[in-house]
Parts: structure tokens; C-alpha cells; sequence
């Protein structure tokens, strides 16, 4: 996923379920989007499917030259709530982030995370109440359950989850601080804006 020396990727906070809107109007404006999925096991009754979910919920991702692009139009896309701002400009996403995660997907922008966990990585939930949740493992057992660190509502909860609901998210999260004091709910990203410091970092 190449991008010039004067092009960055952002984030673009989206209205809650809108991400799949968001992207179809932002691409159809020109812009250059990435929005990684993977797939998550859905139970109703006796029955179960797996469907393709925001790998960041309500989060998509733009590509833009701040000097060249009409970035300003986003905030007025169908779908979108806002770009993540900072001192009145959007915020830049690490660089390496994004291609990090794009060396990881394929078709359909599917991520595909097939790391081997270890105590301290930082994971994603998938499935469940807590879908979209970052945590670190602290704990494995041979029963294949685990215990997780989780910040939500800005305290720090153990609980206990069967393996199969969530991704290691070691290598492609290295950016990230899974303690994030910008997180909100275990979410990565939320848009600050004002004169507030960039949440990327």
C-alpha cells in the first residue's frame, strides 16, 4: 500500500455501523481508504456464522496530502462523524502502522493475524459483549482458557475468555499502547480535538 513523501494515513471516526457507508462515499469523492476486517463467529439460538467485522469498530483509514487534498470534505461524508483531530489538523496515524497492517491482509481487506501469543501481548475480542476490546493476555491454561487485562470505563478488569474470541495483535499493533489513556471501552483510537495532544503519539 505505497503513499508519497508527502501523503499520510488518518483515522476517520464513522457513525456507529456506518464504516461500510463511509468508505463507499469516501472512495466515490476520490480518496483513498483502507478498512481492515476480520472475520468473527456470530451464535443466534442453535445456530452460528461467521461474518466479516471492523477490525477497528466505527474506525475507517484515508490517505492524504494535507497541501494537496480537500481533506476538510470528510467531516461532511455520509457516514463519517469526524476525523481524529489535534491542534486543529487531523491527527496522522504512526507511520508503519497501516502497512503493517496491509502486509497482513488479503482479498477484501481481511486481516489475518497468525502470531504465536505469549504473556504480555496485547489481543483484540472478536466475538462476545466485549467485541473491539484491546486487553493483554496475562495468563493461559491447558483448557485453552486465558485471562485478560482489559481497561473499560477507564479501569483496569481481569476476566477470564475462552481462546477462540479474540486475536493476538502483537506484531500488527505495535504501535499502539494497549493502556492507552485515549482509549475509550478498550477502543485504540478517539478523536480529541481542540488543543489536545495527538493520541497517536
Amino acid at each position: 500500500m505505497d503513499v508519497s513523501s508527502n501523503e499520510r494515513w488518518f483515522a476517520v471516526e464513522t457513525l456507529s455501523r456506518n464504516e461500510m457507508t463511509a468508505v463507499l462515499h469516501l472512495e466515490r469523492q476520490g480518496f483513498k481508504v483502507f478498512f481492515p476486517r476480520l472475520p468473527v463467529t456470530r451464535r443466534h439460538a442453535r445456530k452460528q456464522d461467521t461474518v466479516l467485522a471492523a477490525l477497528f469498530p466505527r474506525y475507517v483509514f484515508v490517505c492524504l496530502d494535507l497541501k494537496r487534498d480537500r481533506w476538510r470534505s470528510i467531516n461532511s461524508t455520509l457516514g463519517v462523524s469526524s476525523l481524529v483531530m489535534a491542534c486543529e489538523l487531523p491527527c496522522p496515524v504512526p507511520k508503519g502502522f497501516i502497512e503493517g497492517l496491509a502486509a497482513r491482509t488479503r482479498a477484501s481487506e481481511l486481516v489475518e493475524f497468525d502470531v504465536e501469543l505469549q504473556l504480555g501481548d496485547p489481543v483484540q475480542i472478536v466475538d462476545g459483549p466485549l467485541v473491539g476490546s484491546i486487553g493483554v493476555l496475562m495468563r493461559l491454561d491447558e483448557k485453552g482458557r486465558v485471562e485478560l487485562l482489559l481497561n473499560l470505563m477507564r479501569t483496569q478488569v481481569r476476566v477470564r475468555l475462552e481462546r477462540s474470541v479474540f486475536v493476538g495483535a502483537r506484531e500488527s499493533f505495535g504501535a499502539l499502547e494497549a493502556n492507552d489513556p485515549f482509549a475509550r471501552n478498550g477502543q485504540p483510537f478517539h478523536p480529541d480535538g481542540g488543543s489536545v495532544r495527538c493520541p497517536f503519539g
